[in-house]
C-alpha cells in the first residue's frame, strides 16, 4: 500500500469511528491500551532487572524508558511466550495455546510453504501452515475472532504499527484490516525487515518484489532514519485521530527490532563499541537502545497530549532471546545467561520474556509480580481493562492477569502453562530446540524431548538456568507433570511428528513405556 493509500484507509477509518461515537460508551472513563512488542527480545537485553538481582547483561545494554515505565507500573518476573513468533502472536490475538490453534511453527510468506527444516528421521506434524485467520474455511489455518475486532466493534480505534506475521501472504489472516485493525502501517506477511535503513528503502527495489521488504514506508526513503524511528513517527501520526476525538484506542506497536538482520543503528552503536563489545553484540545493542528510545518517545507524547493518566502500557518480547552464534556474537546458547538456551527452545532462555505493565491507578509504581503468565493471557485481560462485555467469540485457554495487577502479592501455583513445538526450526539443532515439550505448575517444569521419549524435571525456584535434573529422584511429580502435559495435549489433538519408517505418530510423554 502506497503512503497516499495509507492516509486515505486513516481517513476512512476515522470516518467511520465518528459515525459510532453517538451510541457508544462514554469513552473518557475507558482506557487507551497499547501493546508494545519486541521482537525476539531476551529476558535480561535491557537494564531492568528481571531476577532477584541485575546480571551482567542489564549492566551491557542501557534502557532507561524501560526502567522509567518499570518505575510506574509492574514488572511480571515470569512471563512467557512460546519459542518463536507466529505462535506467540496469534495466541495472543486469540486467546489460545498454541498447542490448541495448531500454529506452532513461524509462518512462510508464502502459502502452504511448510518451514519446517527437513529431518532424516522425522516427517512434519500436520500444523497449521498458513496461520491465524479471521475467515473459515481457508485451509491449513485456524479460525478465530481476533481480539482488535471485538475492541473495536465495541467503539475502540484500532492500529496496528509495525510486524504482524500472523499468516501466509495470500490468506485473510496475512492483513491487519483484516485482522481488526482500522489502520495499518508496515504490517504484513514477512517476519523480518529486508533491511532497518530508509538509505536501503527499508529493502524495497525498484520493479521486483522483496518478501521481507518493509511496506508503507515510502516518505521516509533516502533517508538517514532507522526503521525503529520511523514506526515511531508513524504510530504518532495514526494515535492524533482518536485522541482529538476523544476515542479510546488500542495501539499495537510491534516492532521488527530486535530480530535479524542485526543492523546498526547509528544514533547507539559507537557507545557500545567504546564499551568493549565487538561490532556484531554492539549492533545488537543499538537495536535494543533504538526500541527503547521508541517506548520514550510514545510515553512522551501521551503525556504531552494529556492522556497518558488514561493509558495502559503492556510490554512485552514475542519470544526468549536469539542465541545462535552466529548470527549472534560470542559462543552459542550463552546470550540468555543465566537462563538456558534461547529462541526456539522450551527452556527458559527461548520462552521467558520481559513483561512490564503500567495503568495508571491500578498497578502500584515499582511493584513486582512473581505469578507466572502467558501471552494466552493477553485477550481476556485486555477485554477486561477495555470493559468489554461481548463473550461471543472462541473459548481461550488463557487467563485475565487483572488480579496480580490489583495484587502483586496474590501468586497461584495450581495453574499449568504449556508449550508444545513439534517442529524442526533450525537444521543443526541445540538445547531444548526441535520437538520439544514442556509443562509448568508451580515451581516445577517438566521438560520432554518428543524424538527420545526422555523428560527431565527441574525446580526453577532454586534452579532457574535448568541445571540440575530432578526426574530420576523425583518419579512421582516427573509423572504426574507427564500425565497432565499429555492429557492436555490430547484434548487439543495437538500434533506430533511422524516417524519415517513406521508413519505413526510420535508419543505423547504418557504413552512410553520404560
Amino acid at each position: 500500500m502506497t503512503k497516499f493509500r495509507g492516509h486515505i484507509a486513516i481517513l476512512i477509518a476515522i470516518t467511520g469511528s465518528l459515525l459510532l461515537l453517538g451510541n457508544r460508551h462514554t469513552y473518557k472513563i475507558r482506557p487507551n491500551i497499547i501493546v508494545f512488542l519486541v521482537d525476539d527480545m531476551g529476558w535480561q537485553d535491557c537494564s531492568v532487572p528481571f531476577w532477584s538481582s541485575p546480571t551482567p547483561l542489564n549492566h551491557r545494554y542501557h534502557t532507561p524508558n524501560m526502567e522509567k515505565l518499570a518505575a510506574a507500573g509492574m514488572k511480571f518476573t515470569s512471563a512467557y511466550a512460546t519459542p518463536v513468533c507466529t505462535p506467540t502472536r496469534s495466541s495472543m490475538l486469540t486467546g489460545l495455546n498454541a498447542a490448541h490453534h495448531h500454529i506452532t511453527n513461524w509462518t512462510s510468506p508464502r502459502k502452504n510453504n511448510n518451514t519446517d527444516a527437513v529431518d532424516e528421521d522425522l516427517s512434519p506434524a500436520i500444523w497449521n501452515i498458513n496461520g491465524l485467520s479471521p475467515v473459515k474455511n481457508i485451509e491449513r489455518t485456524y479460525f478465530a475472532t481476533p481480539f482488535p475486532q471485538i475492541l473495536q466493534d465495541d467503539g475502540y480505534f484500532t492500529i496496528h504499527v509495525g510486524k504482524a506475521h500472523w499468516a501466509s501472504a495470500g490468506t485473510p489472516g496475512a492483513n491487519p484490516y483484516n485482522m481488526g485493525f482500522m489502520v495499518n502501517i508496515s504490517g504484513h506477511a514477512a517476519g523480518h525487515p529486508q533491511s532497518y535503513l530508509a538509505r536501503e528503502n527499508f529493502g524495497n527495489q525498484p520493479g521486483k518484489a522483496v518478501m521481507q521488504a518493509v511496506p508503507d514506508l515510502e516518505e521516509y526513503y533516502g533517508t538517514d532514519t532507522f526503521l525503529t524511528e520511523a514506526l515511531t513517527l508513524e504510530a504518532i501520526k495514526s494515535l492524533m485521530a482518536p485522541i482529538r476525538n476523544n476515542q479510546p484506542f488500542f495501539l499495537n506497536m510491534a516492532h521488527y527490532a530486535v530480530h535479524t538482520p542485526i543492523m546498526r543503528d547509528q544514533r547507539y552503536y559507537p557507545e557500545y563499541i567504546h564499551a568493549g563489545l565487538d561490532s556484531i553484540e554492539a549492533a545488537y545493542a543499538s537495536l535494543v537502545e533504538g526500541m527503547d528510545k521508541s517506548l520514550g518517545d510514545l510515553m512522551d507524547f501521551l503525556h504531552t497530549e494529556g492522556v497518558a493518566k488514561n493509558t495502559i502500557i503492556i510490554f512485552m518480547s514475542d519470544n526468549g532471546g536469539l542465541s545462535l552464534a552466529p548470527p549472534r556474537g560470542g559462543e552459542a546458547h550463552t546470550q540468555n545467561l543465566p537462563l538456558r538456551a534461547g529462541k526456539g527452545s522450551v527452556y527458559e532462555g527461548g520462552i521467558r520474556v520481559p513483561m512490564i505493565v503500567s495503568w495508571p491507578g491500578i498497578t502500584h509504581s515499582g511493584s513486582t509480580s512473581d505469578q507466572y503468565v502467558m501471552i494466552d493471557d493477553f485477550l481476556p485481560t485486555i477485554l477486561e481493562m477495555a470493559k468489554v462485555k461481548q463473550t461471543h467469540y472462541q473459548a481461550i485457554d488463557g487467563k485475565s492477569i487483572v488480579p496480580y495487577l490489583k495484587n502483586s502479592n496474590l501468586i497461584d501455583t495450581t495453574r499449568a502453562l504449556i508449550w508444545h513445538y513439534p517442529n524442526k526450526w533450525q537444521t543443526q539443532g541445540g538445547p531444548g530446540i526441535n520437538y520439544f515439550s514442556a509443562i509448568r505448575k508451580g515451581a516445577w517444569k517438566l521438560v520432554y524431548n518428543q524424538r527420545t521419549g526422555s523428560k527431565e524435571l527441574y525446580n526453577l525456584k532454586d534452579d532457574i538456568g535448568e541445571k540440575l535434573d530432578l526426574s530420576k529422584s523425583l518419579p512421582h511429580i516427573t509423572n504426574r507433570l507427564s500425565t497432565l502435559l499429555s492429557n492436555q495435549l490430547r484434548s487439543w489433538a495437538a500434533p506430533m511428528p511422524f516417524n519415517k519408517t513406521t508413519g505413526r505418530r510420535l508419543l505423547f510423554p504418557d504413552e512410553w513405556t520404560e
